[in-house]
């Protein structure tokens, strides 16, 4: 820090301009990469009447401490020292003639190296002004080398689950230093280290740990390092080694007697796959029926008690071996018969005949529905009404209906009865004749010993009034049916 300070004030102190007028012109600072090419710009602003220019010397500063890098001398020539010699020349070729130019005395810098670093200094010599000078700062980046790898080409999942680190990524001798991001699916945890190195690089590492298993194996490892504006990206897949993960198949808990081409399948997920599958009954040994084909069970003819048990499947692979295991019961009878039924194969003239047959049923339900609401029509003569009853039992018209109905000029009354007179007949002259003539359901409704009003029309009648409104019921003659809604029809009708 103290360096830096003490640069920056020498810097302004060489910004001082002369009162003759004399400068010297240089960009304050440069920056390249290590093996890369930078120009340090050098120019000096003559007077008017110019001055003599005795020397140009390039100096480099470094820890408080010079050291001369290249010399223009219009006796002597040009003169590049060690250990510059073979990177460092003047761009301008006028410089080198023998009677040179040295108004422009920029340099060039070739195969940029990390030591280059430091503050350059140009120096005038003229006569008779004296020095002057200025200076620029050199800054060297060095591009990291980026590389990802895995721990080892094959991870191995171990069944007490421990923490291992599955991938690196590194970004190696960068200046400055990177930075380091995962991108992946695959959760774990992330570790990083830095480690400055002796010529002022860094080297930036990157752990990425998890617990090797099952799911990890193929997941993607993505390594971003950001390196001021690059990003530089690195993947790996893992390749991780498990033990068998084992089920069996087959048994679909509905094996019963004399069910035909059963089978049991031993199902591994494996890597490596699985190179032996093994097949016992516990407490048992199998059945004589069975025939075994690589990882399944083929059960030959139909199913009988004798298949029932606990069946065993050992799968091993180059990790390790693991077991699956299943019960079978047999039942006299199918769990679900129609499913039975569901898998026998499949039979076109069965299916069109079905639905044929859905669709006849249909047609007489159809058929049904209709003479059930004819004959409710024939036999029903009247319609419901919405007003409300008022001390009745039965359902007359909407309207047409006086407030206070007259009494039927018919009506008959024993001589002999000192109970509730009852009507003797029933309509007009003549009577009713079937099939003459039909039943006025209208006129019934002006003989019904009850009447009806609005709702809102109720209101304004009061109890006492309304209690004279009720006559007893008239006599049904024998060749009459009452109805439901208080209105008779004639047998025949009701038969026909």
């Amino acid at each position: 820090m103290a360096m830096c300070v003490g640069i920056w004030i020498l810097l302004l102190a060489l910004h001082i301009q002369a009162g003759n007028g004399q400068m010297v012109q240089m960009d304050p600072s440069k920056s390249g990469f290590v093996g890369s090419q930078v120009e340090l710009r050098c120019i000096f602003i003559n007077s008017n009447p110019p001055v003599k220019i005795s020397q140009v010397t390039w100096q480099k500063f470094l820890n408080g401490t010079k050291q001369n890098v290249a010399i223009a001398n219009p006796a002597l020539g040009v003169s590049v020292l060690q250990p510059f010699k073979e990177r460092v020349s003047f761009k301008q070729a006028a410089v080198r003639h023998r009677t040179p130019s040295l108004e422009d005395t920029t340099i060039v810098f070739s195969n940029l190296q990390l030591s280059d670093e430091a503050a350059y200094i140009c120096e005038y010599t003229t006569f008779p002004a004296g020095n002057r000078e200025n200076m620029v700062n050199l800054t060297v980046y060095a591009r990291p080398m980026t590389r990802m790898t895995l721990t080892t080409p094959t991870i191995v999942a171990r069944a007490q689950k421990r923490k291992m680190t599955v991938a690196t990524c590194v970004s190696a001798n960068g200046k400055p230093p990177s930075v380091i991001k995962w991108d992946t699916r695959l959760k774990g945890e992330a570790t990083f280290q830095e480690t400055r190195n002796q010529n002022g690089t860094v080297t930036v590492r990157s752990n990425y740990v998890v617990v090797p298993s099952r799911e990890t194996h193929k997941q993607k490892l993505t390594c971003i390092v950001t390196y001021q504006h690059e990003k530089i990206t690195d993947s790996v897949v893992l390749n991780v080694q498990y033990e068998p993960d084992v089920k069996i198949e087959g048994f679909d808990g509905n094996w019963y007697l004399n069910r035909l081409n059963v089978q049991l399948t031993c199902r591994a997920d494996a890597n490596p796959p699985v190179t032996i599958y093994q097949w016992k009954l516990l407490n048992g040994s199998l059945p004589s029926n069975v025939e075994i084909k690589n990882n399944t069970l083929f059960f030959k003819g139909p199913v009988t008690y004798d298949l029932a048990g606990t069946y065993v499947c050992d799968a091993t692979n180059g990790i390790g071996t693991r077991t699956g295991i299943v019960d079978v019961n047999i039942t006299e009878f199918p769990n679900n018969p129609v499913d039975e039924i569901q898998t026998e194969p499949h039979n076109p003239t069965a299916a069109i005949g079905g639905a044929v047959g859905g669709v006849a049923l249909l047609a007489v339900a159809a058929i049904l529905l209709f003479v059930f609401l004819r004959r409710r029509q024939r036999t029903f003569k009247g319609d419901y009404s919405t007003k409300k009853h008022v001390f009745g039992n039965g359902y007359s018209k909407a309207g047409g209906l006086p407030a206070h109905p007259p009494m039927p000029k018919n009506l008959q009354y024993p001589d002999d009865s000192d109970d509730e007179k009852k009507p003797a007949q029933i309509g007009g002259p003549g009577g009713f004749e079937a099939g003459e003539r039909e039943f006025d359901a209208e006129a019934e409704d002006l003989k019904r010993p009850y009447f009806t009003v609005d709702e809102g029309e109720s209101r304004d009648y009061d109890e006492r009034t309304l209690a004279f409104q009720y006559d007893p019921e008239p006599e049904i003659a024998d060749d009459m049916i009452s109805q439901t809604d208080g209105s008779v029809i004639s047998k025949k009708e009701w038969y026909v």
